[in-house]
C-alpha cells in the first residue's frame, strides 16, 4: 500500500454513534469471555490438553473452526476484490476444498490418530525416522505460516480497522497480535476453537446482512450480470483492457487456454494444493485431532465443507456488486443506477 493511501485513510474523519461503540465493545468482550470460559473448561496441564483441547471437542465447534481458519480477513478482502476484478470463477478455490475436507476425515485423520501424534512434524519423524526431517518441516511450516498466512491476515485486518476506525495501521497490527496472543497462549487450542466458532457466527451474520443490502441496491440477482458488464472505472490504463469487465465474468469454468483461471488448473491442479493445506497443514489437522472420536471428526469436516459453499454468495457476489455500484471507487455515484434512471 502506498503512503498516500495510508495517509488518506488515517486522515479520513470517522464518526461513530453510541450503538457503533456498543457493538464493537460487545464484540471484544464476547471474544474475551469465550476465551476465558474455554480456558477454564479444558485442562491445560498436559500436552494433549493444551495442544489438542484434551481430545474432547464436539464436531460443531471443530467444523466452525476449520471454516474460520481458512476465512480470515485476507480471504474476505481477497475474494471480494478478485470477484470484483474477474467474476465468479474464484469461487473454485472455495468449492475445491469441499471434497478434500472429506478426504481429511475419511483418509488422513485415521492415519494420524493411529500414529498417536500431536503435530505434523512429529508424524514425519515417526514415519521416516530421524530428527532432521522433523526439524525441517517444523521450520518450513513456521516460515510459510508467517509469510503467507499470518502476515496477510494481519495486514488486511489492520487495513480494515484503519478504514473503519481511522487508527494507525501499525498500531492496529500490534493490537491484533496482542489480543490474539493473549487468549491463544493462555487457553491453548480450546480457546482458539471456541473463539473461531464465535468468529464464524459473526462473519456469517455480517455477510448475510451485507449480501441482502447489496442485492437490494443492485435490484436483484438478475441485474448483476448487466450491471457488472458496464462497470468500467474512471481511471484506466492506456492501451490495455485489464480495466474492462471480463466477458466470461459469470462463467465458473474458464477457457483452458485463454482464461485467467483455466478450468484444468482449477479442477485438477488446485486439488494438489488443497490436499496439502486441508490434509497436512498443522493448523487444520490439529483441530481435527482434537475431536472426541472419528464420528465427530467426520461431522466437523462435513460441516466445514457445507460452510465453504457460502463465500460465493456472501463474499464474491457482494464484491462484484460493489464494482457495479461504485466502478470509480466513489460512494456517492454509481453508474448502474444512473443508467437505469436514463433508461
Amino acid at each position: 500500500m502506498s503512503n498516500f493511501t495510508i495517509n488518506f485513510y488515517a486522515s479520513t474523519p470517522q464518526t461513530f454513534s453510541i450503538s457503533d461503540i456498543i457493538v464493537i465493545s460487545v464484540y471484544f468482550l464476547l471474544n474475551l469471555a469465550v476465551g476465558i470460559w474455554s480456558s477454564c473448561r479444558v485442562s491445560r496441564n498436559t500436552l494433549s490438553g493444551y495442544f489438542l483441547a484434551g481430545r474432547d471437542m464436539a464436531w460443531w465447534p471443530i467444523g466452525a473452526s476449520l471454516f474460520a481458519s481458512s476465512e480470515g480477513s485476507g480471504l474476505f478482502i481477497g475474494l471480494a476484490g478478485t470477484g470484483a476484478a474477474g467474476g465468479i470463477a474464484v469461487a473454485g478455490f472455495e468449492w475445491n476444498a469441499t471434497y478434500v475436507l472429506l478426504a481429511l476425515a475419511w483418509v488422513f485423520v485415521p492415519v494420524y490418530i493411529s500414529s498417536g501424534i500431536v503435530t505434523m512434524p512429529e508424524y514425519l519423524g515417526r514415519r521416516f525416522g530421524g530428527e532432521r526431517i522433523r526439524t525441517y518441516l517444523a521450520v518450513l511450516s513456521l516460515l510459510l505460516s508467517v509469510f503467507t498466512k499470518i502476515s496477510t491476515d494481519l495486514y488486511s485486518g489492520a487495513l480494515f480497522v484503519q478504514v473503519c476506525l481511522g487508527w494507525n495501521l501499525y498500531l492496529s497490527t500490534v493490537l491484533m497480535l496482542v489480543v490474539t496472543a493473549l487468549y491463544t497462549i493462555a487457553g491453548g487450542l480450546a480457546a482458539v476453537i471456541y473463539t473461531d466458532t464465535l468468529q464464524t457466527l459473526v462473519m456469517i451474520t455480517g455477510a448475510i446482512i451485507l449480501t441482502i443490502t447489496a442485492f437490494n441496491k443492485i435490484g436483484g440477482f438478475g441485474n448483476l450480470a448487466e450491471a457488472y458488464s458496464i462497470a468500467i472505472p474512471k481511471k484506466i490504463i492506456p492501451n490495455s483492457t485489464c480495466h474492462l469487465p471480463r466477458a466470461d465474468a459469470m462463467h465458473l469454468f474458464r477457457d483452458a487456454v485463454t482464461g485467467d483461471l483455466p478450468w484444468p488448473g482449477m479442477t485438477l491442479g488446485l486439488t494438489i494444493l488443497a490436499t496439502w493445506y486441508w490434509c497436512t497443514d498443522q493448523v487444520i489437522v490439529q483441530r481435527s485431532l482434537s475431536a472426541k472420536n472419528m464420528s465427530h471428526v467426520k461431522g466437523a469436516s462435513i460441516l466445514a465443507a457445507y460452510l465453504k459453499f457460502l463465500p460465493f454468495i456472501f463474499i464474491i457476489l457482494p464484491g462484484m456488486i460493489s464494482r457495479a455500484l461504485y466502478p470509480g471507487g466513489s460512494s456517492k455515484k454509481h453508474s448502474f443506477r444512473n443508467t437505469q434512471r436514463l433508461v
